[in-house]
């Protein structure tokens, strides 16, 4: 039998909008359920999927919050708490010198100038406590959610095994600590910040016994020709897109070499034109989502070509 994991990258509101559509598409065209993954995996925006479905939500639901037909309170809740299209003023950076000086690529060297941020993050502690099963445990044993830990640069996936012990609204907010707009989490004496700041999956800490397939869907890593529109467009895929796509290619790499399948759903250029540039911005959630409706179902056969291609 086929053990399969899913891993959903960091996105924001607008990217996390759409990594639910595809996710939804995903178990339209395939008819796995994300209930039968052996690890759940997700980072910043998708550590927020990830509580949903492993507190027993399906991607159906899910869809349902971002069109706003939700039947949960839950999820009616959470929908309407998602945080504003821009942060609080920041508190000033405060240099940490070990996080300056790491060699690991993407954004991970900027965590040690960003300015503290002051978001209120309460929405995601309400969300996870609402989830939870008891003591803070998601009912899914492979939950995991990534974070990226400030002091020696260590990506951490908290939930799998010999990682610090956390709560589920801990690790949430943690991995959704955006550098700059959220507040960073203590947790043991020490301190994690959005894991997007690393990796925008870190699909590699999957380990090869846990999983013969990885679905891994990443709303902000493409292919290298795959931007929205505008300058907007051209600032984020240089800022942005493009090193958190090198990071994650690498990554992929690693995981094919180990023997393990990935199925990579990302981004095609018609999904951008929709998403637009600014993952952030709450108001134009709805629009986005339903541009991503009617456009990922190309990504999504696109990248289950490929691997029947393989």
């Amino acid at each position: 039998m086929t053990k399969t994991a899913l891993v959903i990258g960091c996105g924001g509101t607008i990217g996390g909008a759409w990594a639910i559509a595809a996710l939804d598409e995903l178990t339209r065209q395939t008819g796995w359920d994300p209930a039968e993954a052996t690890v759940l995996q997700g980072t910043s925006a998708g550590a927020e999927m990830v509580t949903m479905l492993a507190g027993g939500f399906t991607a159906a639901d899910l869809a349902d919050m971002q069109a706003g037909r939700a039947t949960s309170p839950i999820l009616r809740a959470h929908s309407a708490a998602t945080p504003p299209s821009l942060p609080p003023l920041p508190r000033p950076a405060r240099p940490r010198p070990s996080t300056l000086w790491t060699r690991r690529g993407g954004h991970a060297a900027l965590t040690g100038i960003a300015p503290r941020g002051r978001g209120d993050a309460s929405w995601l502690q309400r969300l996870a406590d609402a989830v939870t099963a008891d003591y803070g445990r998601l009912p899914h044993p492979g939950a995991r959610m990534v974070a990226y830990r400030v002091d020696d640069g260590a990506r951490v996936a908290f939930g799998a095994p010999g990682a610090p012990k956390a709560g589920a609204g801990e690790a949430l907010r943690a991995s959704w600590a955006i550098p700059g707009w959220m507040p960073p989490v203590a947790i043991e004496g020490r301190e994690y910040v959005d894991g997007g700041a690393a990796s925008t999956a870190s699909v590699d800490l999957v380990a090869r016994d846990e999983a013969d397939l990885i679905y891994l869907i990443t709303p902000m890593a493409s292919a290298p020709s795959v931007r929205a529109p505008g300058i907007g467009g051209l600032a984020e895929r240089a800022l942005l897109r493009r090193p958190m796509s090198a990071v994650l290619d690498a990554e992929i790499a690693t995981v094919r070499r180990r023997g393990t399948e990935v199925v990579h759903i990302a981004p095609g250029a018609a999904d951008m034109a929709g998403l637009g540039w600014n993952f952030m911005n709450r108001d134009h959630r709805e629009r986005a989502f339903d541009a991503a409706r009617s456009t990922v179902a190309e990504a999504v056969a696109r990248a289950l070509e490929t691997r029947a291609a393989l």
